[in-house]
């Protein structure tokens, strides 16, 4: 089944994600008040690739999961090549506190126009993360304290992008990252190129 604003409002907004395919899982979208354009026009979510472009790919990932890590490079290349890909990224973190500090430092450099580099410097690690390491790779790209600060004097905003986040991710049915929407299609895991460039080709045929 693929996800559409009619078959959402019809399931009261909830879906729940099967291998290979989209299950209804009633009442709990509803609950978090989850809509199609929610998921995929979030105005405060960093948006990477074409802003203008003719799909979007949702990831929800974390900054410790080796899957997100090693699929990075993969989705940077694929988006780049393909030219018209709005890239949104949703900063779900669920391996504890040092990936808490990971996404609060990269979404505090947005306003310091450095939210790509250090989201390209956390990536680049291979293993878990401690706070130091974490500070050490956000250095790399901003200083650490400025975007604290960032973070800190827009709290509201990137705690509310975070819950909403969050309760988006569970309210689809993932249950670990990396996991996608790539426009009303969901997947669960990390894709290989070809799937990646396939579903892409998929949603742009039928928009």
């Amino acid at each position: 089944m693929t996800l559409t604003r009619r078959s959402l409002l019809a399931s009261g907004g909830s879906l729940i994600l099967g291998t290979g395919a989209l299950a209804l899982w009633p009442g709990a979208g509803q609950a978090q008040g989850l809509t199609v354009d929610a998921v995929l026009y979030d105005p405060d979510a960093p948006v990477q690739g074409n802003p203008e472009g003719d799909v979007t790919v949702v990831e929800y990932f974390d900054y410790q999961c080796p899957f997100c890590k090693r699929m990075h490079p993969i989705l940077e290349e694929v988006v780049a090549a393909d030219g018209n890909v709005r890239l949104v990224m949703k900063d779900w973190p669920i391996f504890g506190a040092p990936s808490v500090l990971a996404s609060q430092l990269a979404l505090g450099a947005v306003s310091l126009g450095a939210y790509e580099a250090v989201s390209a410097a956390l990536m680049a690690t291979e293993a878990r993360l401690s706070h130091a390491e974490v500070e050490a790779r956000v250095a790399e790209a901003v200083p650490v304290a400025e975007a604290m600060q960032a973070y800190r004097a827009d709290r509201d905003r990137w705690d509310a992008l975070l819950a909403r986040n969050d309760a988006q991710a569970v309210a689809l049915g993932f249950r670990g990252t990396p996991a996608f929407a790539i426009e009303t299609t969901l997947f669960s895991g990390a894709l290989d190129r070809q799937t990646l460039e396939e579903a892409i080709a998929e949603a742009r045929a039928k928009a």
